[in-house]
């Protein structure tokens, strides 16, 4: 089966950005930056209230955001299933990163779905208890 990789005519989006608050800034850059290995694109302070700074892979058209505002931001997860998938080229790079995250201290923990787990996946939890399932390959 071939899959079409190009952005359909219809939406011609050069760039995707998933934002989400939260109430323990550092903490979660530390997490996506020190434990998952993103770095920091961007990084803001007082915009209308509030901070926040934009993480991914340099040169790449898609990042995170995690804002935070001077009047409280709450990002705790709403459940289990709010997930970040990141898909691997291997085992042994899924595990570095496993392996970088429990000398970070953070530890994977059971996820909802048993799809992940049964397709060689591992689960994290950040700092706010947002999902990161790390994947050993591409599904397609």
């Amino acid at each position: 089966m071939h899959i079409d990789d190009s952005w359909p005519d219809a939406l011609r989006v050069v760039q995707v950005r998933i934002a989400r608050p939260t109430d323990r800034l550092d903490e979660v850059v530390r997490f996506y930056v020190e434990g998952l290995g993103l770095r920091e694109l961007y990084r803001f302070q007082n915009h209308a209230g509030y901070d926040g700074m934009m993480l991914g892979l340099p040169g790449a058209g898609y990042h995170l955001e995690f804002t935070t505002h001077v009047d409280g931001s709450p990002g705790d997860a709403p459940s289990e299933e709010n997930l970040l998938v990141l898909y691997f080229a291997s085992e042994s790079d899924l595990y570095d990163v496993a392996q970088r995250l429990g000398e970070f201290g953070v530890e994977p923990v059971p996820a909802e779905n048993p799809f992940w787990a049964a397709n060689g996946g591992l689960t994290f939890p950040d700092p706010d208890g947002w999902r990161v399932v790390l994947m050993p390959r591409p599904v397609f």
